[in-house]
């Protein structure tokens, strides 16, 4: 495959904006109303844990997905093929035009083609989806034994996620968008630190690197002084976007265009990413 040149006005053009994003909060706080804050017209949300109860009145379309392999069936779809993978491989052109030919007159290649933004929901449920898709492969047997390899399910189920998730990484002109759970864990001191809740140790390391945007969704409060404050037991939500922020949060911003803190408005997140006016 050719490679060309990106100017500076191609990647400040409206056709070039496109963003990664994961976003993690606990259960509850409301990571799937954030669809409100989309434009419907122009989203599609992947459904993976059957949880569209809180957005039911959404004016936009979703996808539910069952297995792993649909979710990788639909990444291809989305992303086109990937020239540098095996040609016999999944997401070689042969697995998209095989992918294509299932979907043929369904209309979710055209309606995933029209779709600028993808909301997966949730990368959690991918996780746990790919561990029992992995769990049925012969990697996950031992060749010695034949008895079941933990190990090599694992293993399996780090390296199929994040080749998933690199794949719609480079999906042209969609701005992908993944919700998980934040999960509070305490160690044997006592002491408390919150990180995504996925299966397996591999996606969740690689994901921060894979993504633009690593942003954490909680309940706040403000103390006398109008400072925000971390309260599990409040009612305000905001976005922790920033690494090294005072609450402990797991975050990054590679675009350096957010505060600390923002409103969980993801359409006008993206615009200030993007510097597109609101």
């Amino acid at each position: 495959m050719a490679v060309r040149i990106i100017t500076a006005d191609e990647r400040l053009s409206s056709a070039s904006n496109k963003t990664s994003v994961a976003i993690f909060g606990p259960p509850g706080c409301g990571k799937t109303s954030l669809l409100r804050t989309l434009p419907a017209d122009k989203t599609a949300c992947l459904d993976l844990e059957a949880g569209m109860k809180s957005v039911q009145d959404w004016k936009g379309a979703s996808i539910p997905v069952r297995s792993f392999a649909d979710f990788r069936d639909l990444a291809v779809l989305i992303g086109g093929p990937d020239p540098a993978v095996d040609p016999n491989a999944f997401y070689s052109a042969q697995h998209h035009q095989h992918v294509r030919s299932i979907y043929s007159g369904s209309g979710v290649e055209e309606f995933l083609s029209t779709m600028p933004v993808i909301f997966v929901d949730s990368i959690t449920d991918l996780t746990r989806q790919a561990m029992a898709f992995a769990k049925q492969q012969p990697e996950a047997y031992s060749e010695r034994t034949g008895k079941p390899d933990v190990r090599g399910a694992y293993g399996l189920l780090g390296r199929e996620v994040i080749q998933a998730l690199k794949h719609l990484q480079h999906a042209p002109g969609k701005t992908m968008i993944f919700v998980g759970v934040l999960e509070k864990v305490t160690d044997e001191f006592n002491a408390t630190n919150w990180q995504p809740q996925m299966e397996g140790s591999k996606a969740g390391r690689e994901l921060p690197g894979i993504v633009d945007q690593v942003i954490s969704m909680h309940l706040f409060s403000k103390d006398g002084e109008g400072n925000w404050l971390l309260d599990e037991k409040a009612a305000e939500r905001r976005l922790v976007c920033r690494s090294g922020n005072p609450f402990g949060l797991p975050a990054k911003d590679r675009s350096g265009r957010l505060d600390v803190t923002e409103a969980p408005d993801l359409g006008a997140l993206l615009s200030k990413i993007n510097l597109i006016p609101a």
